[in-house]
């Protein structure tokens, strides 16, 4: 029986909108009621291009790559409609490392190169360069973790290599955003 089912009903907001209030570790994962977990990103912030890197850089380097997606996922939200496909981009690359990281490796292989792909055309290539943002060293860097980890089977939604329990250090992993003279 589920939380729903079984008492108080599901978490909500001051809105009434459904949110889970159970604690969650540092990739995202949901713990028990009661145990304590990492503090949670607020959801809505608004923030400027060079916050939201700086942010999501923050916690991509401590091995946070789904805490630094919920920043970028808020920059896509608020952001100017042409950006959206590379702040997308950009959440999906955390999303991956975040699958990567808990051991999902197909899943985190398929987010890396979809995000790697939002990244190699368009409008978007235009605001991350006026943004620093090393686009084509992040799409080498996607495509080369999703290869190590999920093989060449995983992009196509081939099986690749599942789910292998423990996954990789997200923090040794961390992709940089910006190139170093953007920093």
């Amino acid at each position: 029986m589920n939380r729903a089912e079984s008492g108080p009903g599901r978490d909500r907001d001051d809105e009434g909108r459904a949110r889970s209030a159970r604690p969650r570790d540092g990739l995202g994962r949901p713990l028990p009621y009661g145990a304590e977990g990492v503090p949670r990103q607020p959801e809505g912030v608004v923030r400027d291009p060079g916050e939201t890197l700086r942010e999501a850089q923050r916690l991509l380097d401590a091995g946070m790559p789904f805490h630094a997606h919920e920043v970028f996922e808020d920059a896509w939200k608020s952001g100017p409609a042409s950006e959206r496909d590379l702040w997308q981009g950009l959440a999906q690359l955390a999303v991956g490392l975040t699958h990567a990281a808990r051991g999902n490796t197909a899943g985190g292989a398929r987010l890396l190169r979809r995000g790697a792909d939002r990244l190699t055309g368009g409008p978007e290539l235009a605001a991350a360069a006026g943004y620093g943002i090393d686009a084509a060293g992040l799409v080498a860097w996607a495509r080369a973790l999703a290869e190590r980890v999920g093989g060449a089977d995983a992009g196509a939604g081939g099986a690749g290599t599942g789910d292998a329990g423990a996954g990789l250090d997200a923090a040794a992993e961390a992709p940089r955003l910006r190139s170093v003279d953007s920093r």
